[in-house]
């Protein structure tokens, strides 16, 4: 089902222009490695300081509302970065065992104080996790920095760890227009697969994935 669970989070304001002027080979190159440069480095090469600033609290109360999540109950979050909304989902539902993965070690390593213990370096693909581990399973602007293959695999890993179907929330990167493909192609450094909603919803029938889902979109 398609559901915003993000509109509560602040409007980013994007300077396209200067990323596009900005985004050569090298900075891509440098980008997907998810390091301290793609995370706390200058603009052009990702998010130009990614600091814990309160804002994934209202999209955590919404997420336990939506999966009536309680006490007990075991998430985990793909692409967590460095763990804020494992944080704040923790502390919007006291008790409720939330956990991180991210291929980042730097992100990781560099997680909120909070979440230490919580996070994990690994990869979408192939989930360190037994199956049927968690209750619910968030990956939020994340699988599109595969290959449309590996993104398949990934959601199969999603069904795979996840106690029961429906309880998947996945949030990909798409395009309605050719001007809104053309403005993402200049902002974006890392994705390997976007599409328009309906082809990602067929890529999500072909796969087998049961859960929510969600686009971000340039405009």
């Amino acid at each position: 089902m398609e559901i915003n669970l993000l509109d509560k989070l602040p409007k980013t304001k994007r300077n396209v222009s200067a990323r596009a002027e900005a985004k050569t080979a090298d900075v891509v190159e440098e980008a997907r490695k998810f390091g301290e440069l793609y995370f706390d480095g200058p603009r052009s090469y990702g998010y130009g300081g990614y600091r814990y600033d309160y804002r994934w609290l209202p999209v955590a109360k919404d997420i336990v509302a939506h999966f009536n999540l309680q006490p007990g109950m075991r998430v985990l979050d793909i692409g967590a970065g460095k763990g804020f909304l494992v944080n704040d989902l923790m502390q919007v539902c006291p008790g409720l065992e939330v956990f991180g993965l991210d291929v980042s070690r730097y992100a990781v390593q560099n997680c909120h104080p909070n979440v230490v213990g919580r996070m994990h370096v690994g990869d979408a693909r192939d989930l360190p996790f037994p199956a049927d581990s968690f209750d619910c399973v968030l990956s939020i602007n994340t699988l599109h920095n595969l290959v449309r293959d590996d993104v398949i695999v990934a959601l199969g890993e999603i069904e795979r760890v996840a106690r029961a179907r429906r309880r998947g929330y996945v949030v990909v990167d798409a395009y309605r227009s050719e001007e809104q493909r053309a403005l993402f192609e200049e902002w974006v450094l890392t994705a390997l697969h976007f599409d328009t909603p309906d082809r990602w919803v067929e890529l999500f029938n072909e796969a087998g994935y049961s859960g929510d889902w969600f686009w971000t979109i340039l405009e």
